[in-house]
């Protein structure tokens, strides 16, 4: 298994892994473990690669098995969620500051193959992007429909997001976290506290 920084290769395996749990294309019985919201077209993955350098893979031989979104409030903008999760930032904080479109940054959506799942590289590839982005941010910020047990467990007990709010958009309710782009996902020190 490689982790690495996407190319523009690498989209069409995105692409692939994106529709198999985007929650239109899912099969429903994949649906109790997990969905991605976001719909995403080739072009805006190339904007996501060249502008933003925010887009992080993992691949077994030819195959991307997992991918992890990262980049500025700016390039999600254009989507009406997160045009509202911008407005809400300043009546946000988080780890001693304010929140802002420049000291935060919207990550995800991330996706794991099941066949990968429970293997550790949720833990691998999230601190894979951490590191990458905490250059530019010191937090991160992201959400999570509620009604996705699965993700909500996989980011605040095995990665340690911190829920910082709750918003309902289009008739969905969400959960609003947040991290601490200078913490390492410290992954011995947190199994040994679930002991």
């Amino acid at each position: 298994m490689e982790l690495k920084v996407a190319g523009l290769d690498d989209i069409e395996g995105v692409l692939n892994l994106h529709k198999k749990y985007q929650v239109d294309t899912i099969l429903e019985e994949d649906k109790k473990d997990g969905f991605v919201t976001t719909s995403f077209t080739k072009e805006q993955l190339t904007k996501l690669i060249e502008e933003e350098q925010g887009l992080f893979i993992a691949t077994q031989g030819e195959a991307v098995i997992a991918y992890v979104m990262s980049a500025s409030w700016q390039f999600w903008s254009v989507w009406p969620i997160f045009s509202y999760m911008i407005e809400r930032l300043p009546t946000l904080e988080y780890a001693g500051h304010k929140l802002t479109a420049y000291n935060s940054y919207q990550y995800g959506p991330v996706c794991v193959d099941k066949a990968y799942r429970g293997s550790g590289l949720l833990e691998s590839i999230f601190d894979f992007a951490r590191e990458h982005i905490s250059i530019r941010y010191p937090i991160l910020i992201t959400f999570i429909n509620k009604i996705n047990t699965r993700s909500y467990t996989a980011h605040t007990q095995k990665l340690g997001l911190e829920v910082i709010a709750e918003f309902e958009f289009n008739n969905n309710h969400y959960l609003e976290l947040a991290y601490d782009t200078s913490k390492a996902l410290n992954r011995i020190q947190r199994s040994s506290n679930t002991d």
